[in-house]
């Protein structure tokens, strides 16, 4: 087997609070739990990777460079608190909404699996032996469609799936709990 495993994350709802459309760096929460999990991932030899649908730049409410800002103070924050991602990749585009030049069918929107080969590419990863965390039912389809788990956000202390979750997929209730699921599959392999 050539690389390392990873866990690709979801940015909103999963790392940080969802805002909706976040446009401004005074918008970020990091969620609890989230630099003790990515930190539980590393120390369990992960590569985490951030993959993220940005629509925001196709509708036309950030720049590119606004949303690379957004990133890198994300970046910092979690810095600060002794947690490191090993790289933020997103798609700035939408198939039907938004600029000419961001209204496109791509590769790179989930659930395509064009942000995990570009990540796979770029970290030298093996998408085989690697996971999804997400919120979403894209983040589902994602895992399906590279051949990684995917594991389901639900955000329900009890695990309970609500409407919308994806079945098939183990439910955790946030990061920290989806991080500790991973590090306990892989001692199972």
């Amino acid at each position: 087997m050539s690389g390392s495993p990873a866990v690709f994350v979801d940015r909103d709802g999963t790392l940080i609070r969802e805002v909706g459309y976040l446009s401004r760096v005074e918008q970020i929460e990091i969620l609890p739990g989230v630099p003790e999990a990515i930190e539980l991932l590393r120390r369990s030899r992960f590569k985490v990777a951030v993959v993220t649908n940005q629509s925001a730049v196709a509708r036309g409410f950030i720049t590119e460079g606004e949303l690379r800002k957004i990133h890198r103070e994300l970046e910092r924050q979690l810095a600060g608190h002794g947690a490191f991602v090993d790289g933020i990749y997103y798609c700035p585009h939408h198939p039907t909404e938004g600029l000419d030049r961001y209204r496109i069918a791509c590769d790179c929107r989930k659930p395509n699996a064009g942000m995990a080969r570009r990540a796979a590419a770029d970290l030298d990863l093996d998408i085989g032996r690697s996971y999804v965390i997400g919120d979403q039912a894209v983040d589902m389809e994602m895992a399906a469609r590279i051949g990684a788990k995917g594991i389901f956000l639900c955000g329900d202390p009890e695990g309970n799936r609500p409407d919308g979750a994806v079945s098939g997929f183990p439910a955790c209730r946030d990061l920290w709990e989806a991080s500790r699921w991973v590090v306990g599959d892989l001692g199972a392999q």
